[in-house]
């Protein structure tokens, strides 16, 4: 029998983690009660059980069910102090997981009714960024994230302010919520102004839809990476596409069963990407209503997709080229990488 290694000590980069879902569900539990906050039943069950919200967002309705859910969590998060809480926390959970390397995705205005501003919001949460990767070790940076379900100009504004703090924590900017809602290409005028100042592209695209979104990502907002990207998986022409130009799918498959892309962890096509050589960069999404945070998404494909060591550990080396952080820290889990590689299995 083949033994195998601990996959919480493969290093690894953590490229698709959602501000609000990184949250435990203790915590959104304690800020409820802190701020006397009604949660919509759904929530406090799946919170107090354990067990993920039944959910199903193939359809808008079953989106609309989602984000309900995940707006009551977010509304729990008010003061600095939470949000310095949050970050700290998804840290420790990321380190406790194997993770070198974490870069958060944020949409600001969420949190500015409640922080004094849009400017106020970034500064603390990057703040919290900064001190939490100074006091755990763990390289933190910041995804800033538009809203398809906003004007094309809001995420103009928040492009112009991610440049902005581009030295000060900010690496890339993002745009999420439902992929039905609002064309890439109306927002491409906010990607070219975060690419002009130096910042990653990274939308989502190719979850809710198919594989014509991921290619309006490449074709309308040049993406180095992609926000899952799975159902690229549905087009062979496509696949060589992301594998020539090397863009990284951010592949986060127990969101993708939770949500009802997938019927179970065995239909996410990690294969398929994998064998045509699109690189991968496993995340958890939103572990606070899906259930699972990062190594769990290694241990999806070593035990539903039949991973080896030797694969995962390739896993592990594209989430870290894919990343932001320097070069220094890339060569440090790289070596990492082949380390736990060279140690035997348990």
């Amino acid at each position: 029998m083949e033994r195998v290694r601990d996959l919480s000590q493969l290093p690894k980069a953590h490229l698709h983690l959602h501000f609000t879902g990184s949250m435990r569900p203790a915590t959104v539990l304690e800020l409820a009660d802190k701020y006397g906050a009604r949660l919509p039943d759904a929530l406090t069950e799946a919170l107090t059980s354990g067990e993920p919200p039944r959910l199903r967002a193939t359809d808008e309705r079953g989106w609309f069910r989602f984000q309900r859910l995940y707006d009551a969590a977010r509304s729990c998060v008010r003061e600095p102090e939470d949000i310095q809480r949050l970050v700290r926390e998804a840290a420790e959970e990321d380190v406790r997981d194997g993770s070198g390397w974490l870069e958060i995705q944020v949409d600001p205005t969420s949190y500015a009714p409640r922080l004094g501003g849009l400017i106020p919001a970034l500064e603390i949460i990057l703040d919290a960024v900064n001190t939490t990767a100074r006091e755990t070790g763990l390289g933190m940076r910041v995804v800033v994230a538009a809203n398809r379900m906003k004007h094309p100009l809001d995420a103009r504004t928040l492009a112009r302010l991610a440049v902005r703090y581009a030295d000060q924590g900010v690496v890339g900017f993002g745009l999420s919520n439902d992929e039905r809602r609002g064309m890439a290409r109306d927002f491409d005028r906010a990607f070219a102004i975060a690419r002009e100042g130096g910042l990653l592209s990274a939308p989502h695209g190719g979850e809710l839809t198919g594989p014509s979104s991921v290619r309006d990502c490449l074709d309308d907002l040049d993406a180095n990476r992609i926000g899952h990207g799975v159902r690229a998986a549905e087009d062979p022409r496509l696949l060589k596409r992301l594998a020539d130009r090397g863009v990284t799918c951010e592949v986060c498959p127990a969101s993708n069963v939770a949500l009802g892309v997938y019927e179970k962890p065995q239909d996410v096509p990690l294969r398929t990407l994998f064998d045509a050589g699109v690189p991968m960069a496993l995340g958890a999404d939103d572990p606070l209503l899906f259930g699972s945070r990062l190594a769990a998404q290694y241990e999806i494909a070593r035990h539903q997709h039949a991973f080896t060591d030797e694969e995962l550990a390739e896993l592990a080396r594209q989430s870290v080229r894919a990343s932001a952080a320097p070069e220094s820290t890339k060569a440090t889990l790289l070596a990492g990488v082949g380390s736990w590689l060279a140690a035997p299995g348990v």
